[in-house]
């Protein structure tokens, strides 16, 4: 039996829930969640038992297909066959839970500190992305693991979205020839033009791991890496476009103002060991509506392009994404893709964690994975303090760390 410790119930806690939910659903019964812990109490509370203890908080986000749009899970509904203990401190939860495993879904700041509680004590982690405030953070925290010989994963839930594996496949069957540009990103959208991003302040500092590259960037980069392999080269610009931003009330009204020192716009330009080349565009900011390239993000190869979910071959016919797959995808890759039938990200990244966990090896988005595409959007950073193109080989080494000093100054990260 898998016994597991969450460390960190905030807002996106709900969503993990329900992926856990779906997995007893689905007649994945070895593992329990067996102890919670917040530095609120009863922000653990309101998730144990429905109709018992607080409130929970209604979702931050009414953006479809946002996990922080998920609400009203608890975990009573999925298991009542364990006493679950709540505590204040991870430390001591780690000390003295009767668990087996960690997962950390706190604010960036603290992934690195639970890390190296859970893994010195033996716990196998899941982590949320991004994986750490700073590369070197998140390098010492695949050494722990790997001295431990505990299996580290993160969860990067974009790798397991529906639309990332039917990507995957068809890049890789060759349907479209060599994946040759890239448009990827957003602006004006979500959280846009000047709200504080999700209700959490911490999203706009920056030595707690703030800005839009960490939070949005990791997500894109990891698509990326996994569509066209590991990225080369970064050339970047970003800005601060709202200083100030603003949380509201349950009926919209700002009641909190928050002064902004990490970014809320990037753009970057990027190129891949195969060749590929492509530009990144993310903002919180941007007044009017939002902006994205084609119907979707955009993908180039030298025999068509996707746009979204659409499909268009060199000889002009087109087709839908999702129907192709279903199509043409082997019946034992979809099974790889979306076992049990699962279709939710969250379910699907904690599935592999689990099977990583019982088979005592790396999962998908194990520790060095994401350590990877972290460098990518710390290059990004980097590369835009330097005013130069960087190598990601450069900041992944931490031989370039500028950007980074402060923060690694501030936790004793040596």
């Amino acid at each position: 039996m898998i016994r597991i410790g969450i460390v960190g119930c905030g807002r996106i806690m709900a969503a993990h829930l329900r992926g856990y939910r779906l997995l007893r659903e689905a007649g994945v019964d070895d593992f329990r969640i067996a102890a919670l812990c917040s530095l609120d109490e009863d922000e653990a509370r309101m998730y144990a038992r429905r109709g018992e203890g607080p409130p929970q908080r209604a979702a931050v986000s009414q953006f479809a297909g946002d996990p922080l749009a998920v609400a009203d899970e608890y975990l009573s509904d999925f298991q009542d066959d364990v006493e679950v203990q709540v505590y204040t401190d991870f430390r001591r939860m780690v000390a003295e839970a009767p668990i087996t495993a960690v997962n950390d879904f706190t604010s960036h700041a603290l992934h690195h500190q639970v890390a190296e509680a859970a893994l010195n004590a033996d716990k196998d982690l899941l982590t949320e992305k991004p994986m750490a405030v700073s590369v070197r953070a998140a390098r010492r925290m695949c050494e722990l693991a790997e001295s431990h010989q505990r299996v580290l994963g993160v969860f990067q839930s974009g790798r397991y979205m529906s639309r990332t594996r039917h990507l995957q496949w068809l890049f890789e069957s060759g349907r479209l020839g060599n994946l040759q540009l890239m448009l990827i990103g957003s602006v004006g959208a979500r959280w846009a033009p000047d709200r504080v991003v999700a209700d959490t302040p911490w999203r706009h500092r920056r030595v707690e791991g703030g800005g839009i590259s960490l939070d949005v960037g990791v997500h894109r980069f990891d698509l990326i890496r996994a569509l066209a392999g590991e990225i080369r080269d970064v050339q970047a610009r970003t800005a601060i476009v709202e200083p100030v931003r603003w949380g509201h009330d349950e009926r919209g009204r700002p009641t909190q103002r928050v002064e902004c020192d990490a970014e809320d716009t990037v753009y970057a330009s990027f190129a891949t060991v195969a060749g590929a080349t492509g530009e990144l565009t993310a903002s919180w900011a941007g007044r009017g509506g939002g902006t994205m390239p084609g119907t979707g993000d955009v993908y180039y190869a030298s025999g068509g392009r996707v746009s979204g979910d659409d499909v268009t071959c060199g000889d002009g016919a087109t087709a839908n994404l999702a129907q192709l797959y279903e199509q043409g995808c082997p019946a034992d890759r979809k099974a790889r893709h979306f076992p049990l039938g699962l279709s939710d990200p969250f379910a699907l990244a904690q599935y592999e964690w689990l099977q990583a966990v019982r088979q005592r090896r790396p999962p998908e988005t194990s520790g060095r994975d994401a350590l990877a595409s972290l460098a990518c959007a710390f290059t990004v950073l980097e590369a835009a303090q330097a005013g130069r193109r960087v190598e990601v080989a450069e900041v992944a080494s931490g031989g370039l760390e500028a950007y980074q000093r402060a923060i690694n100054e501030h936790y004793r990260i040596t």
